[in-house]
């Protein structure tokens, strides 16, 4: 059995390492060819080239058109010279006048090789980016290479990524030469440059450590339904048990936090709370305001989403958070518009509202104070609604009568 060309050997070496089909290299040689030999003669002329692919044998031909005078002989040939090529032929016809490859067969080559280099070269950048496309939203390694104004490069082996400075957190700082853990953000082939976009601003960097340090979270035993970050500042990560034996706060917090830790380490220091998701509402919001203690929440509109929470006078500005930080993930992360306030101000709140109620019943003529405060405990405080109740819902009130429940209607009747 006869060696294997030196040529086919080399092809398919270029498509086991390359993933570049040898058909395709094999119709780059080939149009090599035939440029090569329109460059030696002129571009005008009509000719094809073949290379075997079991062989690797190349061979070209010149066709002309057979006719009896002729005009352009380049792409024309007379009959007594086509029939010097092949003796049965007729004018009209087409004939294959065999070239001999040697004559341009360096060109050929030189052109099929820079060809052949670029084709690899995209074929390995095609490739980079389709397995770089798988690995969108996932946790990648790599090192810091150069500072592009306020943007980083980063080496990642095969090829480079870019850090944007609106990706990185504000108080973190890298130096070149450091290593570096981000997400990959976007994989985008037409960008100028990198079209490799990397991330440490994205909640999705905290969605992976913890996928990386806690086995339930990979394992789906424990899922996080829902991740709100201000980078740099706080975390507040929403998780769910799907076994009621395992505890979802303690197992991503772990014994003594060794889960936990090196997370906040990754992030530089970044708080993270961890909350234990409920369908419930109130629940949800009592634990999203974390650290902080919260004395009563109360639903001020199913329909809006909007609760009310109160918590000790000293928890407020803990439940508040600097610069509001920590009311604002909670609701971002309950979907709730939260209203927190203070023991005092709730007290105060509800001061100011009985002492309102109490001035407007005392424009009433003829009603005692006991009447007023037993009015304003029973929330009766609008005179227009007084003035339309019967004796009978007056007198269901402890410390109303027939006649004081009369005198009431009357008086309010009057003041409207």
């Amino acid at each position: 059995m006869s060696e294997k060309p030196e040529l086919l050997m080399a092809l398919e070496q270029i498509e086991k390492d390359k993933k570049i089909k040898k058909e395709e290299i094999l119709n780059v040689i080939e149009n090599a060819l035939v440029s090569a030999y329109r460059k030696h003669v002129g571009k005008n002329v009509n000719v094809e080239a073949n290379v075997d692919p079991q062989t690797g044998k190349m061979t070209a031909n010149v066709i002309k058109i057979v006719v009896k005078d002729v005009v352009n002989p380049l792409l024309e040939i007379s009959l007594q010279d086509a029939k010097k090529i092949k003796e049965i032929i007729e004018v009209g016809t087409e004939v294959k006048i065999p070239l001999d490859t040697q004559d341009f067969s360096r060109i050929a080559a030189q052109t099929a090789k820079q060809v052949i280099v670029q084709k690899i070269r995209e074929s390995e950048k095609d490739f980079l980016f389709d397995e770089m496309k798988e690995k969108i939203r996932q946790i990648i390694n790599g090192v810091v290479y150069r500072a592009l104004n306020k943007n980083l490069v980063v080496d990642l082996g095969k090829t480079e990524a870019i850090l944007p400075d609106s990706e990185q957190v504000f108080k973190e700082k890298f130096n070149v030469g450091q290593h570096i853990k981000a997400v990959v953000l976007k994989v985008d082939k037409n960008m100028r440059g990198s079209g490799i976009v990397l991330s440490r601003a994205s909640s999705e960097l905290v969605r992976r450590l913890f996928e990386l340090e806690v086995p339930e979270i990979y394992e789906k035993i424990v899922e996080i339904v829902n991740i709100v970050r201000e980078p740099g500042v706080r975390s507040k990560v929403a998780v769910v048990s799907h076994n009621p034996k395992v505890d979802p706060v303690g197992a991503c917090v772990g014994v003594k936090g060794a889960r936990v830790k090196p997370i906040i380490d990754e992030l530089r220091g970044e708080r993270i709370d961890l909350v234990p998701f409920s369908n419930d509402p109130v629940k949800y919001i009592t634990t999203s305001l974390s650290p902080a203690k919260v004395i009563s929440v109360t639903i001020v509109s199913s329909d809006n989403k909007q609760a009310e929470v109160v918590v000790s006078d000293d928890i407020l500005s803990l439940a508040i958070g600097k610069n509001g930080h920590n009311v604002r993930l909670a609701a971002k992360l309950t979907g709730w518009h939260i209203d927190v306030k203070s023991e005092s101000q709730k007290k105060q709140e509800s001061q100011t509202k009985v002492e309102s109620r109490i001035q407007t019943l005392e424009k009433l003529e003829g009603l005692s104070e006991k009447i007023i405060e037993i009015l304003v405990n029973a929330g009766f405080t609008d005179i227009k609604k007084l003035a339309s109740f019967s004796v009978e819902d007056l007198t269901t009130l402890p410390g109303i009568g027939q006649k004081t429940a009369e005198r009431i209607i009357e008086s309010a009747k009057r003041a409207l």
